[in-house]
């Protein structure tokens, strides 16, 4: 695996983990990358301290399925614990999870994110849902239940607070869902704190438990447009209330490398701790640590922030 360091990423990721055994119905990643196979934590280290040798400030820790770090290695490992590991035997400034199945989030680990969320790890938790339909969940093969969903998100927001950014995978026109069914993911979604959703016309898969099922009972393209524009117009608008909410607020951010025609305007592309496209009304230097304040929202979403004043006074000292 090359070594990560933050050169034309900022913010790269470290895949630490490969394969998936769930067997969903409608994935072939079982059958085309293998079982779960997991980096050594004595190699996952190296790669960590050779970031932040390197200059890193904010480190992306990935996975096919994350959660499962761990669990095929001799030690029997946790994904909890080697967060603690990272955390506690380096000075990485900030390490972020990318997606984790809700079954995998334990209490340890969402544990760790009430303790460093909002210094050292980013407050931000990423649960792939699929479907809010117990009925359609149990079809996709699927290991949780909807109210298994809600109990988890909630102990999440418990233990970060309400600034936590939390992320689901939605797929809308699996093979046989029903009215009632869509209706059933749609009231759970409205019912959670989500802050973003990546939304999804369901694809068959030749090879795959789905592609039989579709073509039994395929939803018709008319109805799942339609389903995937009810949800688009649902996240847009709890991403708008989310952000929303910041407005006159100050963020902990990272800065990003920004394109020529923003930074000849003596502006800069961040991202805060809690996955909130920023522009700072600053030029700045990507792959700097900043607190920023936000003032307003442009049209396209983007929250526009100043230097929080206390972190002027630092630049300017240093």
């Amino acid at each position: 695996m090359p070594g990560a360091g933050p050169g034309t990423q900022t913010r790269p990721n470290l895949k630490i983990q490969e394969g998936c055994g769930n067997r969903c119905t409608f994935c072939v990643i079982p059958t085309t990358r293998g079982a779960s196979r997991s980096l050594t934590a004595e190699k996952v280290m190296v790669q960590a301290r050779g970031f932040i040798a390197a200059g890193g400030k904010e480190l992306v820790i990935s996975g096919i399925n994350l959660g499962r770090w761990g669990r095929d290695l001799k030690e029997n490992r946790s994904l909890a614990s080697l967060v603690r590991e990272i955390l506690n035997e380096t000075d990485l400034p900030r390490l972020r999870l990318s997606s984790i199945e809700p079954m995998d989030w334990t209490p340890e680990l969402i544990a760790l994110v009430g303790d460093f969320g909002g210094g050292r790890l980013a407050r931000h938790a990423h649960l792939p849902l699929q479907s809010g339909s117990d009925g359609v969940l149990r079809r996709m093969h699927r290991r949780y239940r909807p109210w298994h969903y809600g109990q988890k998100v909630a102990a999440l927001i418990d233990a970060a607070g309400p600034e936590l950014a939390v992320g689901a995978d939605v797929m809308a026109g699996f093979p046989g869902e029903t009215e009632a069914e869509f209706r059933e993911t749609y009231e759970l979604i409205a019912s959670l704190p989500f802050s973003y959703l990546h939304l999804f016309p369901f694809s068959p898969r030749p090879g795959t438990r789905g592609w039989e099922m579709h073509k039994l009972s395929p939803v018709p393209p008319q109805i799942v447009s339609e389903r995937m524009s009810a949800l688009r117009d649902l996240a847009t608008e709890k991403s708008r209330r989310f952000r929303a909410s910041f407005v006159g607020r100050t963020l902990p951010a990272i800065t990003l490398h920004s394109p020529a025609t923003l930074t000849a305007q003596g502006r800069t592309l961040a991202l805060s701790d809690n996955y909130l496209p920023l522009e700072l009304t600053q030029e700045l230097p990507a792959n700097q640590l900043v607190d920023v304040r936000v003032t307003e929202i442009n049209a396209g979403g983007v929250l526009v922030c100043a230097m929080d004043s206390m972190t002027e006074k630092m630049a300017v000292a240093s």
